[in-house]
């Protein structure tokens, strides 16, 4: 192969791979379904199913030049190596990565296919695949490379440390990690791949999905920069879709765990809304997965307790800290280890906010408050409130919930900016129990317009190209090049 001397030729090379790959393995496959014809072991030892590898060998005459970017950046010589999937879906963020590297670093890039299979299960869907359905997956599995949770891992996102000398990876996660949710990302959100978008917001009550509906409804059509709107289910709606709404309704999005709503922008610079229902599970489930896009920012925007006599249902939590206690990331990120906020993402949490509602300084003041955000696994946490009341007034707390802190913190742990806007719903410690009918019309009015600031704030950051959200804070000291 000849030398690989720009970011475009080196994704081409990556391109060609796989796609090789690809055909080599569903070709194999079909005639395997056809006749029961396996791959000659040949086949398989040539590397012929294989994952592209991408190799940069960094030998600098001297220490690395100190450059403070987020991401591009070499912390010491070595061989840097990294499995790649999708090469033509990831090109934009692989050319985004390989411009400052080949730039400011004397490196030499390889591509060549890897030691690592793509599993069938991530080329063919048994969905698509006619008689594949009626094969035994362990017969399938003697003779077709197959996912292996082996092979399967957070160790490079989650610190391992690397021997003196020993090749190093490119980022934070490998091909057979991206597929495998890629795979999931799919299956909970009953949308394509594809269609999701970069700026993510989360939620976790649907009628602020049907906002999201709404307004997004309105934004297509003459003008706009929104190109479609994706749904749960398969539907996409533009703006010669007729009764766009009523078909959104009717679209089947109650069969898929977490539904997401894209509304699709050129370069996936649109807002991904994804419902991820109640709990830290379902946060740290759907966090986990769609990290492997390297999306530039995820919100949530959804409910919380209001624990301060002053505040009234509506109002705003604009958390900057958090209380941890939702259990499902301490044994790979611990209590201990602090959750700072973005200040990019905060402000502009803030600034919309005001935009949105029209309300500046004192009178912004009395609706929107910043301060700490409680994330309990426990929904009904306040039966144990002796228990908890102690360490409530130590944290000085002014919301509680059930997914802030699992999305702010892993987030933090996969290195993708975040934020949480919140809205007051019920009192729990002053008499306003979340009970039927207890929202008032402050309520009532709070859904529309706390949506929109979440749609804002994205919108804001996106025309800043994503530039303000590469956060230094968010890389350790032995970080992978990749963002």
């Amino acid at each position: 192969m000849s030398k690989l001397e720009t970011p475009e030729q080196v994704v081409d090379a990556l391109e060609a791979l796989y796609e090789d790959a690809v055909n080599a393995l569903t070709t194999s496959l079909e005639r395997y379904l056809q006749d029961g014809t396996p791959p000659s072991a040949d086949l398989r030892q040539s590397r012929a199913f294989c994952y592209p590898a991408l190799i940069i060998r960094y030998d600098p005459d001297g220490p690395p030049p100190p450059i403070s970017r987020a991401f591009g950046k070499m912390s010491e010589a070595g061989t840097y190596i990294s499995t790649i999937t999708k090469p033509d879906y990831f090109r934009p963020y692989l050319l985004e990565q390989l411009y400052p590297l080949m730039r400011d670093y004397p490196v030499e890039v390889e591509v060549k296919p890897s030691g690592s299979e793509i599993p069938y299960a991530y080329v063919w869907d048994q969905a698509d695949a006619g008689g594949l359905e009626e094969v035994n997956p362990a017969e399938l599995a003697k003779w077709f490379p197959s996912p292996k949770l082996a092979n399967i891992g957070d160790e490079v996102a989650d610190g391992e440390l690397y021997e003196p000398g020993s090749n190093r990876p490119l980022a934070l996660f490998d091909a057979p990690r991206t597929d495998f949710s890629l795979k999931r990302l799919a299956h909970y959100t009953g949308t394509p791949v594809d269609h999701m978008q970069r700026y993510v917001l989360f939620t976790n009550y649907h009628r602020y999905v049907d906002a999201f509906c709404d307004w997004a409804v309105e934004q297509l059509g003459a003008g706009s920069r929104y190109t479609g709107l994706s749904v749960a289910g398969g539907l996409v709606v533009d703006d010669k879709t007729p009764e766009a709404k009523a078909a959104i309704d009717a679209a089947p999005w109650r069969r898929f765990q977490m539904p997401a709503y894209h509304l699709m922008a050129e370069g996936r610079t649109g807002i991904t809304l994804v419902n991820i229902g109640v709990g830290p599970s379902n946060a740290k489930t759907i966090t986990d997965h769609l990290a492997v896009l390297r999306p530039e920012c995820w919100l949530m925007v959804g409910h919380c307790g209001g624990l301060r006599h002053s505040q009234q249902i509506g109002d705003y939590v604009l958390a900057h800290a958090y209380m941890r206690d939702d259990h499902v990331l301490d044994g790979v990120l611990p209590p201990d280890i602090p959750i700072p906020p973005i200040a990019e993402v905060q402000i502009a949490l803030q600034e919309a906010a005001a935009d949105v509602t029209g309300e500046h300084g004192e009178a912004l003041k009395k609706r929107l408050r910043t301060g700490t955000v409680v994330t309990t696994d426990d929904r009904n946490w306040e039966l144990r409130f002796t228990e908890t009341a102690r360490r409530f007034n130590q944290s000085r707390a002014i919301g509680i919930d059930m997914e802030s802190a699992t999305i702010a913190a892993n987030g933090y742990r996969l290195r993708v900016p975040y934020g949480v806007l919140l809205c007051v719903s019920d009192k729990p410690l002053h008499g306003e129990i979340k009970l039927p009918g207890a929202a008032n019309r402050f309520y009532e009015r709070a859904i529309g317009e706390h949506i929109r600031i979440g749609i804002q704030t994205l919108e804001r950051l996106a025309g800043e190209g994503g530039a303000a959200l590469h956060s230094r804070k968010l890389r350790a000291f032995d970080e992978p090049p990749f963002r």
